[in-house]
C-alpha cells in the first residue's frame, strides 16, 4: 500500500476514534468524562435540590452588585462600571455556588461508609498521602489513615463505640512503626468529641506539623509493611461526586 493511501486510513482511523470517545464523554454518566458546563450544571441542579436556599442566594450575589454596576454606569456615563458590576456578580455567583455546593454535598453523605472520601480529596496531594478502609468489620464501620506534617493520623467511619476500639488497637500498632511520630485518631460524626464531615479536612491540616518532608518516605515505607501482613477492606462504593466542576471554575483547567 502506498505511503500516501496509508496515511489517509490511519488519519481516517484516528478522525473515527476520536469521534467515537466524544460519543463515549457525551453519553457518560462519570463526571470526569464531562466538561466543565456540564460538571457545573450538574452539581448546581443537585445543591438546588438539597439547599432550598441556594438558588436565591446565588441569584442575589450574581445580580445585586450588576445593577449596581448598571445604575453606576447610567449616573456616571460610563459602561465601566457596569463592567465591574458585572465581573464582581460572577465572583460573588462563583463563591456562593462553591460554598454552597460544598456544603450540600457533605451533607448529603454524610453518615455512610467511605463519605470520609470527600474530605479527604481537599488535602494538599504534595506531602500528604491517604490509604482508604486500611481495615473495617462486618457492620461497615471503617479506618482510614492520613500520613502528612502532623505524622499519622486515623480516622474512623461507623458507630462510635466499636469505632473507637478499632482505633484503639490500630493506633498501638501504629505507635510500633517509629519513635517520635505522633498517631493522632479522629472519629467522623456530629456527636460529643467527633468531628463533622465537612470539618474533617481542615481539622487533619490544623494539627500541629511534626514530621518533616525527609522522614515521610521512610515512614510510608514502615506503613507498607504493616499493611501487607492483613488483608484490605474494600471501601463501600456509591455515588460520590465531587467538586470537581466548581473548583475548575474557580482555578481553571
Amino acid at each position: 500500500m502506498p505511503k500516501s493511501a496509508r496515511a489517509k486510513e490511519l488519519a481516517a482511523q484516528q478522525k473515527a476514534q476520536a469521534r467515537a470517545e466524544k460519543l463515549r464523554k457525551r453519553q457518560s454518566n462519570d463526571p470526569n468524562d464531562w466538561g466543565r458546563v456540564r460538571q457545573m450544571t450538574h452539581v448546581f441542579k443537585l445543591t438546588a435540590k438539597e439547599d432550598k436556599s441556594f438558588a436565591p442566594l446565588a441569584a442575589a450575589a450574581l445580580l445585586v452588585p450588576l445593577a449596581a454596576g448598571v445604575v453606576a454606569a447610567v449616573l456616571a456615563s460610563s459602561w465601566f462600571w457596569g463592567t465591574t458590576g458585572l465581573l464582581v456578580g460572577l465572583i460573588a455567583f462563583l463563591g456562593v455556588f462553591t460554598w454552597r455546593a460544598r456544603r450540600a454535598n457533605f451533607r448529603r453523605y454524610a453518615g455512610q461508609p467511605g463519605a470520609a472520601e470527600l474530605a479527604f480529596r481537599e488535602l494538599p496531594k504534595k506531602g500528604w498521602q491517604v490509604s482508604l478502609a486500611i481495615t473495617g468489620n462486618r457492620y461497615q464501620d471503617i479506618l482510614h489513615r492520613v500520613v502528612g506534617p502532623p505524622g499519622i493520623v486515623l480516622v474512623g467511619e461507623g458507630q462510635p463505640g466499636r469505632v473507637r476500639q478499632m482505633l484503639e488497637s490500630e493506633a498501638k500498632k501504629h505507635q510500633t512503626i517509629r519513635q517520635g511520630v505522633p498517631v493522632t485518631t479522629l472519629v467522623v460524626g456530629d456527636g460529643a468529641n467527633q468531628v463533622q464531615l465537612a470539618k474533617l479536612a481542615s481539622s487533619i491540616k490544623k494539627l500541629p506539623k511534626v514530621v518533616r518532608p525527609a522522614e515521610l518516605t521512610e515512614i510510608k515505607a514502615r506503613l507498607q509493611a504493616l499493611d501487607a501482613v492483613r488483608p484490605r477492606v474494600p471501601l463501600p462504593r456509591g455515588p460520590m461526586p465531587s467538586m470537581k466542576g466548581a473548583y475548575q471554575a474557580l482555578r481553571g483547567r
